[in-house]
């Protein structure tokens, strides 16, 4: 017993001051994607696709050679950006990815970034670096904003078919260097005892009805939360086909009315936290 208190004070207070304080990530943390649109060669209407054609799971699609990312549909692999000639397309390292509204999740060329023109020169960590000048994504406290979770928001953590990453990075919130529980925020055992579902996975076919029956067994307001690609639209699993009906695996929104989409594969643990407190309006802007 005495080793472990020597050890705990040894280590000094583990816990992260964020919201408070902007967290410290690693150097390649790929975050919130961005595309430059003074760079990107298909918003200015000359035909390039390079982005789309390196995504391996065709999660980039190109309208009159202008690409759209689909952050519900991205695994942050990297690929797309490693093969844009003019780096219009980069990984910030912008965490705040959770948002309510799908239609957030898009993301198309634009100027968030300082100056009418980027120099195509300019030194991609640099550019890496100006997180704070993307807007944040749409995201609405509705049912914070009515009272219901203001002072606790107990999660039923479900896993349909997902491979353990997001569920993984979920627990990892429990640890005492998140300590989600000191936000009021907990993961219980039994849905009847959940505000919201906390889904992971590309829901196939065998997970439906395990699926409708946790939801149905949540007291209203019940809110479902999608964390991860595969749980947002079926990640890289929503092109194999799913039961008698020969359809893809969609993820949640195919089957629930999601309330939160939490993007990444898998959402790093300051992205979910950072979704989960705006969601329920505790959030403290980093200074």
């Amino acid at each position: 017993m005495l080793d472990i208190l020597f050890e705990r004070f040894r280590q000094k207070h583990r816990t992260v001051p964020f919201p408070a304080d902007s967290p410290t990530l690693p150097p390649r943390f790929r975050g919130r994607p961005f595309i430059d649109a003074g760079l990107c060669t298909g918003a200015q209407g000359r035909d390039c696709d390079l982005c789309r054609l390196a995504c391996p799971i065709g999660a980039i699609e190109c309208d009159n050679g202008s690409p759209t990312l689909d952050m519900g549909v991205c695994t942050f692999c990297g690929a797309c950006a490693g093969s844009c000639p003019t780096q219009a397309l980069v990984f910030t390292t912008d965490w705040r990815l959770a948002s309510t509204e799908r239609h957030a999740l898009l993301i198309r060329p634009s100027e968030y970034m300082p100056g009418e023109a980027q120099n195509v020169s300019q030194s991609l960590p640099l550019r890496q670096e100006r997180f704070f000048q993307l807007p944040e994504l749409p995201l609405t406290p509705t049912r914070a904003a009515s009272g219901a979770f203001t002072l606790s928001f107990r999660l039923r953590q479900v896993t349909a078919a997902g491979c353990g990453a997001c569920e993984a990075d979920l627990n990892v919130l429990g640890t005492v260097v998140f300590d989600l529980s000191r936000f009021g925020i907990d993961f219980v055992a039994s849905p009847r005892h959940a505000d919201a579902m906390a889904l992971t996975g590309p829901v196939p076919h065998n997970m439906q009805k395990a699926l409708f029956k946790c939801h149905n067994a949540m007291a209203s307001p019940k809110v479902v939360i999608a964390v991860g690609a595969c749980a947002i639209s079926g990640g890289i699993f929503r092109a194999l086909p799913s039961g008698d009906s020969g359809q893809g695996t969609e993820g949640a929104l195919a089957h629930l009315p999601v309330d939160l989409y939490v993007p990444g594969c898998p959402p790093h643990p300051y992205t979910t936290l950072d979704g989960l407190l705006r969601f329920t309006g505790r959030a403290v802007p980093p200074a």
